[in-house]
């Protein structure tokens, strides 16, 4: 057997096990791995040690609901999808987004039987961030909270589970389908969804609190974007939003939630509300369109023209904003600060949960061993100093700490 190159990560303080704490981070092939097995079983030491400068080190981000960015949309990038989706993968390197979902909003069945069958999953590199899956976000939703979704491309699945394979084509690279439980209320597609390994996530319906605990019961685990694109909360029907704190959810089954946390989507008052009630559901999600990472001025993106102006997107000559462009670490950091949560829960907000919400949570937004070696180096105060996959570095900030490296030269 080849011998694989051991990492020993040292002077950092790691997210592990709800908690932080001061220990070294071992990697070896990739994966976060056991120093005492090394020692006690194979008598090995590290070939190189990593000084990480005081680091904090937390897991890579998931993101689970991404429109595009870079110029880039998903959902119409139909002539070159493999272009588009590396262009994405590579740039949210620089945001500690290490693994996500593209999303693909409500299109027409010839969109999604071109666009799916290339978006397929992918484990990350130097070349851009892992991708987990599609989040098919539509088009069973509900036309009155449709959002900005096209109403005409909107469908019911009128033929049940065979609907949803006509509409879409092949499931295979599919992780998250976001559908409305009223529109959907053929129990036996969330059942069959579920039964395939793909999460069913509640949104863009006017869904009431009965017909979300149905639809939880029958395997649904995730709302889509909390608050918006759905009824508001009223103390007598809570809705969608009321499955925070039902107790019609089954025994050991957690519903996750997504949230936009960048400080134009949802209040920090709604954003305390939610957390505060069910903290270990919450998903931060950015929700972000193709003016992602753009320049501040002025782009043409599609039949748009889009202005960028003050960290935030408008249709041009306008106040009229037109989709999130926050990264992740605004948004782990703008949660942090509008709940006042602990740290630990804000990142794990955008690391655990939402792997553990498409049943990933063994291998990524964890440190655990075993785990893939996709990993942040952060400041106290959570600036991004460099991303990491695989245990190599894949992303360095510009004037921040770059750590030191040294060999450790043996006899083997």
């Amino acid at each position: 057997m080849t011998y694989q190159k051991l990492l020993q990560f040292k002077n950092c303080y790691l997210l592990r096990n709800h908690e932080i704490v001061k220990e070294d981070l071992w990697v070896r092939d990739g994966k976060i791995i056991d120093p005492e097995k090394v020692f006690f079983e194979e008598h090995q030491s590290a070939d190189e040690h990593i000084d990480c400068g005081g680091a904090l080190i937390s897991p890579g981000f998931v993101e689970l609901q991404i429109n595009g960015g870079f110029g880039v949309d998903f959902t119409f990038n139909v002539k070159d999808v493999q272009k588009g989706l590396s262009t994405v993968a590579q740039g949210l390197l620089a945001h500690g987004v290490t693994a996500f979902c593209p999303t693909v909003i409500t299109s027409s069945p010839e969109v999604y039987h071109a666009i799916l069958p290339h978006i397929e999953k992918s484990a990350g590199s130097a070349l851009g961030a892992a991708i987990l899956g599609v989040h098919l976000e539509g088009p069973f939703i509900n036309p009155a909270k449709k959002g900005a979704h096209e109403e005409k491309l909107i469908l019911q699945p009128v033929k049940g589970f065979q609907s949803v394979l006509e509409v879409y084509g092949s499931l295979d690279n599919v992780a998250i389908v976001t559908l409305a439980p009223e529109v959907c209320n053929n129990v036996s597609i969330i059942r069959e969804l579920v039964r395939r390994g793909i999460t069913v996530s509640l949104g863009h319906s006017t869904a009431d609190i009965n017909q979300g605990e149905v639809a939880v019961q029958e395997g649904a685990s995730f709302i889509t974007h909390l608050f918006n694109a759905m009824l508001p909360f009223h103390h007598r029907d809570p809705g969608l939003v009321g499955l925070l704190a039902s107790k019609a959810i089954p025994l050991g089954h957690t519903v996750y939630y997504g949230i936009i946390s960048d400080g134009v989507h949802t209040h920090p008052a709604a954003l305390r509300i939610a957390q505060r009630t069910h903290p270990k559901g919450t998903v931060l999600v950015t929700d972000a369109i193709s003016a992602l990472g753009l320049r501040e001025g002025t782009h043409q993106l599609g039949q748009q023209t889009i202005e960028v102006r003050k960290g935030r997107a408008y249709l041009a000559g306008t106040d009229t904003l037109c989709g999130s462009i926050a990264t992740m670490i605004e948004c782990v950091r703008y949660f942090l600060d509008a709940t006042g949560c602990s740290i630990v829960e804000a990142l794990e907000a955008a690391t655990l949960h939402p792997a553990s919400a498409i049943k990933v949570e063994n291998w990524k937004g964890t440190l655990d061993y075993g785990a893939d070696a996709d990993f942040l180096m952060l400041s106290n105060d959570l600036e991004l100093w460099s991303t990491w996959i695989g245990g190599e570095c894949v992303y360095q900030a510009a004037g921040k700490p770059i750590v030191s490296r040294k060999s450790v030269l043996e006899n083997r």
